[in-house]
């Protein structure tokens, strides 16, 4: 199999930054753009040199709009870009995105060097539509305190096999879709909920991430919406979503890569209250999506061919 970007097996490093730019005239930029990125593992070598125990490590995404400008004949079978989902008072909005930058390391002043080389390689042809710095909270808990990314899939093999495409499209195997979302948290209203309403609203116990029985855990937990079987398989996504923000706003960066968009979009619909049962995640009543998007992640040997598609 072709070799898939560094950063989406491998289990997360403790700081992340993420980068959405927006392509400038891309009938005329985007080509550019594309030979740029082309760099981006060359330029997470030089910059990683400067301290190789960092482990840094980064991930490029392309977004649908700027695929079909650099390479209209030739694109993976499911990119497409995120459709916003309202349901009642719940939404999730699109707001897109040509191009992600996702980088992990040890060291956070390392991750921003890295964004800050490739933004200034592509100066005026983009512009930064978000850029979230992510950090390990506590014993890896969201900002909500409850433990993170229990759900995930361990270990390089079935990571592997979760998050890259493989015989299904071959000319992109090894790639990987990524969906992401910028949450913005009500941390003030969400401590005034009891911790045995908390645990009822995601499904686990807060101290330990122990899930609840099925007599205690309602349909509406955070987990039963999002724990989903198809013909007796579990369908999974690797998650990397990291807490991030200030005093005054914060939250938690999502971000799955999958070897197909459906699994995450079904998800989402599922936490929304847009599959049809009536039914909605309560963790959503403490937490709004701000941004949504998707890529697709190709892998480093078609990364190389990019600029020339």
């Amino acid at each position: 199999m072709p070799h898939p970007q560094a950063g989406i097996i491998p289990a997360p490093s403790p700081n992340a930054l993420f980068l959405i730019l927006r392509v400038l005239n891309p009938p005329t930029n985007g080509r550019a753009v594309a030979k740029a990125l082309t760099g981006v593992p060359a330029l997470v070598e030089k910059v990683g040199a400067v301290d190789p125990r960092a482990k840094l490590v980064g991930t490029v995404g392309v977004g649908s709009p700027l695929w079909d400008v650099i390479s209209p004949n030739k694109r993976p079978s499911g990119l497409h870009p995120f459709t916003a989902i309202e349901s009642g008072s719940l939404r999730a909005p699109s707001t897109g995105g040509d191009v992600l930058l996702h980088v992990l390391s040890k060291r956070h002043d390392l991750n921003f060097e890295l964004a800050m080389r490739l933004r200034a390689q592509l100066g005026d042809m983009v512009e930064v539509m978000d850029e979230v710095h992510g950090f390990q909270y506590l014993d890896s808990r969201d900002l909500t305190g409850f433990i993170d990314g229990t759900e995930n899939p361990s270990g390089a093999k079935d990571r592997t096999q979760v998050a890259l495409i493989g015989d299904e499209d071959k000319s992109f195997a090894g790639g990987s879709y990524v969906f992401t979302q910028r949450y913005v948290h009500n941390l003030k209203k969400w401590a005034t909920v009891p911790t045995a309403e908390q645990e009822k609203a995601i499904g686990r116990k807060k101290k330990d991430s122990t899930e609840l029985s099925a007599k205690a855990k309602p349909p509406t937990a955070h987990i039963s919406r999002v724990v989903m079987e198809e013909n007796g398989e579990e369908l999974e996504i690797v998650r990397h979503s990291f807490p991030y923000g200030t005093v005054s706003e914060a939250g938690l960066f999502f971000i799955a890569y999958s070897k197909t968009l459906d699994i995450p979009e079904k998800m989402l619909g599922r936490m929304l209250g847009a599959s049809g049962d009536g039914l909605h995640d309560h963790l959503m009543d403490y937490t709004q999506a701000v941004s949504g998007a998707t890529f697709f992640a190709p892998s480093l040997e078609v990364l190389k061919t990019l600029a020339a598609r």
